[in-house]
This record gives C-alpha cells, sequence and structure tokens, in this order.
C-alpha cells in the first residue's frame, strides 16, 4: 500500500496516520506539496481526478480516495480495537457522529478556511463575511458538542475510542491553528481533548 498524502496540519491526511497508528500500520506515505498544486498534477489527478488528499493505492491498483474510507479499510486490514465499533448498533452510531462533526463542526472551520483567513485570499475567491460569520456557526456546534460530552464519557462512544474522536479532534486541532478559538470555555470538550492527545496516535 501506498499513501498520497500532506503534512499536518491538513486534518483529512492527520485522520489517516491517526487511524494506522492505532491499528499499528505502517504506511508507505508520499507526501505532496499542496501549495504547490501537487494534488492538481496530471499524475495526481489520474490517481484522484477531484485533485485531493489522501490517496490509498492499494498493491492491486485500487485507488481510495476518501478520508474515512481509507480509514475504515484500514480498520479492517488489522484485529481490535475496531475504530469503527463491533456491533452493528456501535458501527451506526460511529458512522453517526462522523457525520454530526463534519457538518457541525467540520463545514464552519472549512468555510472560514476557505472564505476569511489570510493563508488562502491569494488562492482563492473570498466572500469575507461569509467567512466571517462561521465563527458563530462553530461556537455553536462546540457548545452543542459539550453538553453531549458533559456526561463524564471519556470518548465520543464512551470508554472506546474510535474513529468519531480522530475526526472530531483533527477538525478541532485545524479550528484552533487557524484562529477559531473551538475550545474557549468549553471544559468537557477541552477534557475529552486531553484525553484524546495523550494517546500515541495523537502526534502522527
Amino acid at each position: 500500500m501506498k499513501l498520497y498524502s500532506a503534512p499536518s496540519p491538513a486534518p483529512n491526511p492527520r485522520r489517516v496516520r491517526m487511524a494506522a497508528a492505532e491499528k499499528d500500520i505502517t504506511l508507505d506515505e508520499v507526501m505532496l506539496d499542496l501549495r504547490r498544486g501537487e494534488h492538481k498534477a496530471p499524475d495526481h489527478l489520474a490517481r484522484n481526478p477531484l485533485g485531493q488528499v489522501p490517496v490509498l493505492e492499494l498493491d492491486d491498483g485500487t485507488m481510495i480516495s476518501e478520508t474515512v474510507s481509507i480509514c475504515r479499510y484500514l480498520d479492517s486490514m488489522a484485529d481490535a480495537p475496531s475504530l469503527f465499533g463491533q456491533t452493528p448498533t456501535e458501527q451506526a452510531l460511529v458512522d453517526m457522529w462522523i457525520r454530526r462533526v463534519e457538518l457541525q463542526i467540520g463545514e464552519p472551520v472549512k468555510m472560514f478556511w476557505r472564505h476569511a483567513h489570510p493563508a488562502t485570499a491569494a488562492l482563492l475567491t473570498q466572500y469575507t463575511d461569509y467567512g466571517a460569520s462561521n465563527r458563530d456557526l462553530l461556537h455553536r456546534a462546540m457548545r452543542w458538542f459539550d453538553g453531549e460530552l458533559s456526561d463524564g464519557r471519556a470518548f465520543i462512544m464512551g470508554d472506546d475510542y474510535s474513529m468519531a474522536d480522530i475526526a472530531a479532534v483533527t477538525i478541532i486541532d485545524f479550528g484552533q491553528l487557524i484562529g477559531m478559538e473551538p475550545l474557549a470555555e468549553r471544559d468537557h470538550v477541552r477534557a475529552w481533548h486531553g484525553r484524546v492527545a495523550g494517546r500515541a496516535s495523537y502526534a502522527a
């Protein structure tokens, strides 16, 4: 297997590295320079016509190019603990939480980065008022997330660390990096974040 990827802080490649670390899988990782547009070069577009990373190339030439799908594949390649749940109910709940994280937390972070952050101003047409409005959307989402974690659970799924935690921490960390302050005044989220950050995979 070969993973076409990008260095941190890119959250999607980081998700794959964290999942692989949790499963004790060593990846042959090829880093692409996104600022130089290497993900839009013809050789990478042949791997993924959408020009995105990460892309996992299997030994038979199959390309898997959506982050959660790559992580699900890696999860199936190694023994427990499963990052996607053991029972049908657990698997459905992990999927539910990944979807919630991506829509409620990920979208405001993505839209702020896309439309309001100076690092993307030279690359894209920005609608800065719309981009800035996503601060309020993120803070509303983080209030909801903090409330969900207020019951004392260790991780999003309870005692078991899962792909939902990886999905959440990578986008929250990116939001923190770009100045959106998702952890501000969110005691339960900060406690959860500390537990996630204490795992070896966090540094992947």
